[in-house]
């Protein structure tokens, strides 16, 4: 009899050494793709921060007066030069 719980406890303890070696391998994919998600996030953080940046640089009212000048030849708008269209012209 105690050769054959010998041979169970045996077989017990291999199939409880070969769970554990899964557990730790499953563990160690879970660690690599947290890693790679934190960096992902790290990543996405900065290229916000950029794009924000760009946009408030871009899109102040100075800046897109001055290129309107330079760029386009445009002037501003007075009340001499405005004209007012009737319905029977």
């Amino acid at each position: 009899m105690t050769g054959k719980l010998c041979v169970v406890l045996s077989a017990l303890l291999v199939c409880c050494g070969l769970s554990l070696v899964n557990a730790q391998y499953q563990s160690r994919h879970l660690l690599i793709d947290l890693e790679r998600a934190q960096a992902l996030s790290r990543q996405l953080d900065i290229d916000w921060a950029q794009l924000q940046l760009d946009q408030s640089t871009l899109g102040k009212h100075e800046r897109i007066e001055a290129i309107a000048r330079r760029d386009l030849s445009m002037t501003p708008l007075t009340a001499a030069r405005t004209q007012y269209l009737t319905e029977g012209e």
